[in-house]
C-alpha cells in the first residue's frame, strides 16, 4: 500500500489532461472499526468518518448500495454520476454502536461484511444486532468467511484439503448467514484482501461478486471476482488525500489480464497494454514502502515494472494513476501476496 506521505506527490503534476473525457465509476471504501480506542491501523477515528460522510456530501455524490452498484458499474452504467458504496469488514461493534447512527442520519446505504465465527465475541456484533441491520432497508449483509482464515492455497498443503477447507469457509458462512438472517447475498469480501485464481474460481463458481483491498474503482474494465476497494483507516483516508480517491476511475485496462498475486519471485514484474490513447510520460506509479517506482514501456505499448528492492511484507502493492481529466484519476492497484512470509 501507498505510504500517506508518497500520496502528495502521487499526485503532483498530473492535473492537466486526460486520456479521455472522465465519465464515471464506483468506488468502494473499506472500514473495519469507527472507534477511537481501537487499532490505529484497522481503524478509522470517530471524527474521521464523520468528516469522510461530510466530504461525500459535500462533493455530490451518491452513495449506494454495493451489489446494485457493482452491477451498474461493471456493466458501464453509471455515465457521469460517480457512486461510492461503503462498506465494513468483520462486524465488529463499533459499526453498530458508532458508525450505524452516523450513516441513518446522511441516509446512506452500506454493507457489512461478516465472518460468521466471531459473531458475539468480544469487540463482534451479536446476531441480535445482525437481525436489527439485516431489517434495516439501509443494510446489506454479506460473506466475509466463516473463521476468517487465510483463502489462498498454503505452501504443502493438499490441493483436496485446501478445496473442502475453503468450501467449508464459503458455503458454511453463506448457510449461517442464511439461516440466522435469511440472507443470501452474492457477494464476498476476501480476508485480508488476500486471493489467487484459484479462490477466485471458486467464488466464481457460486456467482458471487468478490472485493478485496487493493485500491481503486470498480469499472467496466473491472472483474468480477477482484473487485478494488479503498481502505480508509486513519492511516490512508485523511480528507487532504480522500478526494482524489473518492473521484477516481477505474484503469482502462481489463483487470482479468493482469496477473495472480501470488509471487514466485520477489519483486515481481507487472506487465501489461497500456492503451494507446495514453502517454507514458504521464503516468506514475508506486510501490510500497518504496515510494516512486520507474517502469519501462516498448514500442508496442508493452508496460513493465518491477521495484527496485525486494520487499518483506506478506502483502504489497504497486498503485499507477494517469489523469483522468477535471482533476480525477485512472487508477490501477496490483495486489502481491508472498506466501513464504507469516501469516497475520
Amino acid at each position: 500500500m501507498i505510504r500517506p506521505s508518497s500520496l502528495p506527490l502521487m499526485f503532483a503534476g498530473l492535473m492537466a489532461g486526460a486520456v479521455s473525457p472522465a465519465v464515471a465509476d464506483l468506488v468502494v471504501l473499506q472500514y473495519h472499526h469507527v472507534s477511537d480506542s481501537t487499532p490505529p491501523s484497522t481503524s478509522t477515528t470517530v471524527s474521521l468518518f464523520e468528516d469522510q460522510l461530510d466530504m461525500i456530501g459535500e462533493l455530490g455524490l451518491e452513495v449506494v448500495p454495493l451489489e446494485s452498484g457493482t452491477r451498474q458499474a461493471l456493466a458501464g452504467e453509471l455515465d457521469t454520476k460517480q457512486q461510492i458504496a461503503i462498506t465494513f469488514d468483520d462486524a465488529y461493534d463499533s459499526v453498530y454502536h458508532t458508525a450505524a447512527p452516523l450513516l441513518a442520519e446522511k441516509g446512506f446505504p452500506y454493507t457489512v461484511f461478516v465472518n460468521t465465527d466471531g459473531i458475539g465475541g468480544r469487540g463482534y456484533m451479536t446476531w441480535d444486532q445482525l437481525k436489527e441491520f439485516a431489517a434495516d432497508p439501509l443494510v446489506t449483509i454479506a460473506n466475509h468467511s466463516k473463521d476468517h482464515d487465510h483463502m489462498v492455497q498454503r505452501p504443502g498443503e493438499d490441493t483436496d484439503d485446501w478445496r473442502e477447507r475453503i468450501r467449508i469457509n464459503l458455503d458454511g458462512a453463506q448457510s449461517v448467514l442464511k439461516a440466522k438472517l435469511s440472507t443470501d447475498t452474492p457477494m464476498f469480501a476476501y480476508p485480508y484482501g488476500e486471493f489467487s485464481r484459484a479462490v477466485e474460481a471458486m467464488v466464481d463458481d457460486r456467482g458471487w461478486y468478490g472485493y478485496g483491498q487493493q485500491s481503486g474503482a470498480v469499472g467496466s474494465h473491472s472483474h468480477d471476482t477482484r473487485m478494488p476497494r479503498f481502505p480508509v483507516a486513519d492511516a490512508y483516508g485523511q480528507l487532504d488525500n480522500l478526494k482524489p480517491k473518492l473521484t477516481s476511475r477505474a484503469f482502462p485496462v481489463a483487470a482479468e489480464k493482469l496477473p495472480d498475486g501470488v509471487i514466485n519471485e520477489n519483486p515481481p514484474t507487472l506487465s501489461f497494454v497500456l492503451p494507446e490513447s495514453m502517454d507514458a510520460a504521464r503516468l506514475n506509479c508506486f510501490a510500497s514502502g518504496q515510494g516512486r517506482v520507474d517502469f519501462a514501456v516498448d514500442s508496442d505499448g508493452r508496460f513493465t515494472l518491477t521495484a527496485p528492492e525486494p520487499f518483506n511484507s506478506r502483502r504489497f502493492r504497486y498503485n499507477c494513476t494517469y489523469p483522468a481529466g477535471n482533476g480525477t484519476f485512472y487508477w490501477l492497484s496490483q495486489q502481491w501476496l508472498d506466501l513464504s512470509r507469516p501469516e497475520d
